[in-house]
C-alpha cells in the first residue's frame, strides 16, 4: 500500500471534532444531497451514493478520472471482491469553497503526503415508518484504508445512527456517539473497526442521515 502520511500524532488512534472550522457550514451542503443515485450494490434502494477520488499535489487537491471501488471479502463480506462503480460527485460541488476546506482538514489533520489519494463518499441513508434504513450494511468492519473520516450533514427526522469504534470486532465499543451535524469523526482504519446503527423515524414520514466519508488511499483503481 502506498504510503499516505508522515509523522502525526493521529496516527495512534482516533480523533472526534465536535464542529469543524467556523468557515464550514454543513447546511449548505444540504442540496447537494438531494440528487444522489440509488446505490445499486445494496437491496432495499434505501442508500444513495456518490463517489469520487482526489490527489494531494502540488497544485493543491485535485480531482482523479474516474475509477472503480473495489474491496477484498475480508473488509467488505456484502460487497466485498466484485467492482462497484459510482457516479462521480457534482462538479458544483466539487468547486464548492467549503468542500475543498473538508478535504484540506482531512489532508492536514492526516499528514497525507504528496500523491496521496482521498476517496470522498457522499452517502444518504433514508427510512420510512415500514423500514429501517442501515448505515453499515456490512456490520462491523474496518475499509481497508489508513484513514477514514465521517463528516456528519445532516439528520432529518431519525432515531438511532449511533457509531461506534471498536478495537477488535468481538469487543466492546471504545467510542459510541451519535454525529449531528457539523461533527467529524476522524479514523486510524488500521487500528480500529466501525460501525453506525440503523436509522428509523422519530415520526410517521421518512427520514434520512446525510454525511460525506473520506477515505485514503481512496480504495479507487483505474480502469
Amino acid at each position: 500500500m502506498q504510503k499516505v502520511f508522515g509523522s502525526t500524532g493521529f496516527e495512534f488512534g482516533f480523533l472526534f471534532v465536535m464542529r469543524t472550522e467556523s468557515a464550514m457550514t454543513p447546511e449548505a451542503f444540504e442540496p447537494f444531497f438531494n440528487d444522489l443515485p440509488v446505490d445499486p450494490y445494496i437491496k432495499g434502494d434505501y442508500r444513495l451514493r456518490r463517489l469520487s477520488r482526489f490527489k494531494v499535489s502540488r497544485d493543491g487537491i485535485v480531482k482523479m478520472p474516474h475509477g472503480y471501488l473495489f474491496q477484498p471479502k475480508e473488509y467488505n463480506p456484502l460487497v466485498g471482491g466484485i467492482k462497484r462503480e459510482f457516479s462521480e460527485l457534482d462538479n458544483e460541488l466539487v468547486n464548492f469553497e467549503m468542500f475543498k476546506n473538508i478535504l484540506s482538514i482531512f489532508r492536514d489533520f492526516c499528514s497525507l503526503d504528496l500523491g496521496a489519494e482521498i476517496g470522498v463518499h457522499q452517502i444518504r441513508t433514508t427510512c420510512s415508518p415500514d423500514s429501517f434504513g442501515n448505515p453499515a450494511p456490512e456490520g462491523i468492519h474496518s475499509d481497508g484504508a489508513d484513514f477514514v473520516c465521517i463528516y456528519s450533514i445532516d439528520r432529518r427526522n431519525i432515531q438511532g445512527g449511533e457509531t461506534h469504534l471498536y478495537k477488535t470486532k468481538t469487543g466492546k465499543p471504545v467510542f459510541d456517539k451519535i454525529l449531528y451535524p457539523g461533527e467529524l469523526l476522524l479514523i486510524n482504519d488500521r487500528k480500529f473497526f466501525h460501525y453506525t446503527s440503523p436509522i428509523q423515524p422519530v415520526t410517521e414520514s421518512d427520514g434520512s442521515r446525510d454525511v460525506f466519508v473520506l477515505t485514503s488511499p481512496s480504495l479507487l483503481t483505474d480502469y
